[in-house]
Order: C-alpha cells, then structure tokens, then sequence
C-alpha cells in the first residue's frame, strides 16, 4: 500500500498499549529485510532515515526505494527522519514523501525547543505530516550520578505536559535512561518506568523510545568472532521494553542491533569463504540477519498482527 502518515497506525498502538519498531535503514539490504518481515507478521513499521543517511544515499533515492517496497505489500509503512536536525531538514524531507518527521530541539531551552518544534508542526501538519520532538536528554541512569545530574537529564513530566500543549506535536520522544549507541549502561540497565507511567497519563500522546536497541550477547559474540570489536557494549534487555510499553511507550528505535546483524553476518563470509566475490553472496547473508532481528523486536513489541 502507499506510505501511511505515522499518526494512522499511532492510534492504535496508543489505544491497545502495544510499541511500533522504528528501523534504521542503511541501504537496501536492511529496507528489504524491514518490508519483508511487516509483511510476514502483519505488523505496521516505521522505516527511519536520519540526516547522515539521507546524504549518504540521497533522498530521492531512499524515498523511491521506500516507496516501490511499501507498495508491493499491505502492511503499513511509515516513512520517518529521524533526529532533524533543524527547519530545513524537516522541509526537505515533507516535501520529498517522508510521513513522519522528528525534529529535534533538545539541546536547547526549553522555549527554543517549543519554537523549533512548532515551527516543523506548523509546515508538516498542513501536508498531513506527523511530527515527532524529544524532551530531556539521552544518558544512561547510573548509580553514581546524584538526583540533580540524573533530574537534569531526564524529562520533566511538567515540562512535557507544557511543551507538548504549546508545540502541538503528535509524539514525544523521552529520556528516561536509554543512550543512543551500544554502549548505553555501564553495568544493569536501569530505565524510569514510573516516569514513562506518569508522562503518559498527563499527555496521553504516544511516547518514543530512543538509543533502544538491546545489544543480544549473541550478536555480540559473533561480531567479535569474525574480528569485530565493540568492549563493554551493552543495550536493553527484554524486560525494559516490555515494562516501557506496558507503562505508555508506543513506538521504540533500532539502529544498533540491525547494524550488528548485519556486519556479523557479512565478517562471517568474509572469513569462512574468501574466494567469495559476488556481492550478493556477501551481502545477503546480512539481510537475513537484519530480518532475524526486525522478527524478533515485532514479535517483542506486540505489533503482530496489528496490520
């Protein structure tokens, strides 16, 4: 089917208390993977590009892929910017077919964050665009860290209750202890669940999870078998996720753990049979892999079935 504004399959998911996974692509390995995997579980997913994988593929390229892949099958596809970084951006990617923008302001005041995210509101409302923002900011919940420092992180449930009243966005994006990367905690994860809770009940909107890929030790292990190297990384157990969205989280972003998929899969050709130069045999192995994790955190999410 056509892409679908995000705001369409955010209503349910917001109603039935079930997540949307947001899925990085990186090139069209990982976008079959995603399609192909909504379609085997009738699952709606978020298909996500950020400003760096926008200038590595270009965007005319990437919305076309999207496009002829989202229109082979019924599942609903969302095609999403991840983390824009301004007014432009967010423009650029409306006009181009994106149904879904984030644009984030986090790293300002609050008040300059309500004005850049109203100003993205105002441009991607008019053309039937959802917009996501992001409040607080990302950094994993550590033991050390004093009430100030970790207060000063996380999101601010009045904040959020006033930013989302005068920015007028369809989602926000919460820091509630995840950190984008694979080196999210330094030893168990810890996320807010009763933060989440208590946003939620307050907003009502549906809330975003960031810097969420769980980092499986399997992934790990085989990444580091084939002469890969990422010491210390750690992501989101399985349990998080489901507290998280139990709690109001309604849609939650992989980039991570696909990558790790991917690049395992492909060292492990690389290694086990060298006279291999076919692309396609090197490259395939990876999308079966991305397919085995986007299967998985649908499944994980409670999005089966939903489409």
């Amino acid at each position: 089917m056509p892409l679908v504004p995000l705001k369409d399959v955010y209503a349910d998911a917001n109603k039935k208390r079930y997540a949307i996974g947001q899925f990085n692509v990186n090139n069209l390995e990982f976008l079959q993977a995603v399609l192909e995997i909504a379609e085997e579980k009738k699952s709606p997913v978020i298909v996500a590009a950020s400003s760096s994988a926008i200038k590595y593929a270009g965007i005319d390229y990437l919305v076309a892929m999207v496009k002829t892949g989202a229109e082979k099958i019924s599942a609903p596809v969302a095609l999403h910017l991840d983390h824009g970084a301004n007014q432009e951006e967010v423009v650029m990617c409306v006009d181009a077919g994106f149904t879904s923008v984030m644009i984030d302001g986090s790293h300002g005041t609050l008040e300059e964050n309500i004005a850049v995210t109203r100003a993205a509101v105002e441009y991607a409302h008019k053309r039937g665009v959802t917009v996501e923002a992001e409040l607080g900011r990302l950094g994993g919940i550590e033991d050390d860290v004093n009430v100030d420092e970790r207060e000063a992180f996380l999101t601010d449930p009045d904040e959020a209750e006033r930013f989302v009243k005068k920015s007028r966005c369809d989602a926000l994006a919460v820091a509630v202890g995840t950190s984008h990367g694979a080196y999210k905690f330094k030893s168990e994860a810890k996320l807010d669940i009763e933060r989440i809770a208590v946003i939620k009940r307050r907003l009502g909107i549906p809330l975003v999870l960031h810097g969420a890929s769980g980092v499986p030790k399997e992934l790990l292990d085989k990444l580091v078998k084939f002469g890969g190297e990422m010491p210390g990384a750690k992501g989101v157990p399985d349990e998080a996720y489901q507290k998280a969205i139990a709690a109001g989280i309604n849609k939650i972003n992989i980039d991570t753990d696909l990558r790790m998929a991917f690049v395992g899969a492909v060292r492990q050709v690389l290694v086990e049979q060298p006279k291999v130069f076919d692309p396609r045999k090197i490259l395939g192995p990876g999308r079966e892999a991305v397919k085995n994790i986007v299967r998985q955190k649908i499944e994980l999410f409670g999005s089966a079935g939903r489409a």
